[in-house]
C-alpha cells in the first residue's frame, strides 16, 4: 500500500507541525532518545525534509524545548490587573493545572534530564528564572518582608512545587484544589519568614 503523502502546508505550519509532534513523543522518552526519523514519520514527510526546517538536530531539539517552556511560562502568568492574593493564587493554579495536564513531557523536558542537557540548558534556566522571578513578584505584591535571600528562596520554594506537583496523587477528588492550597500555604511559611525564621521549641 503506497504510503501516505503529507499535506502541503506553509513553512511555518510545517515547522509548527514538527515541533508539535516532537513535544508529543516527549511523554515517552528522554530528549536524547527523540528520533528525528520518527518524528518526520508521523508528519508524513522524509528526514531530509525536516531538516529542510531545521539546521540541525540541535535546532529541531531547542525548538522543541523552546515550545514547551514557552508554553509554561504563559500557562502560569498571571493577569497583572489582579491583587495580590488572587495574582498568587492564579499563577499557583496555572502552575498546578499545567503540570498535572502534561507530568510526563513536563519530566522529560523540565525537571528531568534534558534540564541539563546542553543543547538546551540555557533554555530551561531561562524558563526557571522567569517562574523564580513570578515567586519573588508574589512575594512583594503580598507585602512580605524584603530579603537579600528572596532569590534563593523563590527558587527553594519553586524545586519544593516542582516535586510536589510532579508527585501528588490525583486519584482522589479535589486533588488539584488541595495540592494548590498546600503550595499556598508553603509559600506563605517560606516566603513570609524570610527575616524572622523561627527555631524549633526546645
Amino acid at each position: 500500500m503506497p504510503e501516505k503523502r503529507a499535506a502541503r502546508l506553509r513553512p511555518d505550519e510545517r515547522r509548527a507541525q514538527l515541533v508539535a509532534i516532537g513535544v508529543d513523543m516527549l511523554s515517552g522518552c528522554s530528549l536524547d532518545e527523540l528520533s528525528t526519523d520518527a518524528v518526520a514519520r508521523r508528519a508524513g514527510i522524509s528526514r531530509g525534509l525536516l531538516f529542510h526546517y531545521f539546521d540541525s538536530k540541535r535546532d529541531f531539539y531547542r525548538s522543541v524545548v523552546r515550545q514547551e517552556c514557552d508554553d509554561f511560562a504563559a500557562a502560569t502568568e498571571p493577569d497583572a490587573s489582579l491583587d495580590p492574593a488572587p495574582w498568587l493564587r492564579a499563577f499557583i493554579t496555572g502552575f498546578v493545572a499545567y503540570v498535572t495536564g502534561r507530568r510526563k513531557v513536563y519530566g522529560a523536558l523540565v525537571r528531568g534530564g534534558s534540564g541539563s542537557h546542553p543543547a538546551v540548558e540555557d533554555i530551561v534556566e531561562a524558563t526557571r528564572a522567569t517562574l523564580a522571578h513570578r515567586v519573588a513578584e508574589g512575594q512583594r505584591r503580598l507585602g512580605m518582608p524584603q530579603s537579600p535571600r528572596l532569590t534563593l528562596a523563590a527558587r527553594a520554594w519553586l524545586a519544593f512545587a516542582e516535586e510536589a506537583v510532579t508527585s501528588w496523587p490525583l486519584e482522589e477528588p479535589d486533588a488539584s484544589e488541595e495540592l494548590a492550597a498546600f503550595l499556598e500555604s508553603g509559600f506563605v511559611r517560606l516566603l513570609g519568614s524570610l527575616d524572622r525564621p523561627a527555631s524549633l521549641p526546645d
